[in-house]
């Protein structure tokens, strides 16, 4: 899994936040998309690494600015792992 951070310029609120989430899931196939106004992150979580310039357009387009963007691997967590716990 790939998890992209973007340090957005512009959120004030949470409506920024949910506005900045549906422009990033608009532009790539996200499994996850969080923001945060507080901190000025968005955080999106895919199977592929998304299209830089596709996610600067998008939220240029409803008013924000992307001043940072990083991709890293992130290994995946299993599923129903406390299962096997025994």
């Amino acid at each position: 899994m790939i998890r992209t951070i973007l340090h957005v310029d512009g959120m004030v609120c949470g409506m920024c936040e949910a506005h900045v989430n549906d422009a990033v899931r608009a532009a790539c196939k996200a499994r996850k998309v969080t923001s945060s106004h507080r901190t000025g992150e968005a955080v999106v979580l895919s199977d592929e690494k998304p299209d830089e310039s596709a996610l600067r357009k998008a939220l240029a387009a409803i008013g924000y600015t992307v001043t940072d963007l990083r991709t890293e691997e992130e290994a995946e967590k299993p599923r129903f792992s406390f299962l096997r716990r025994r």
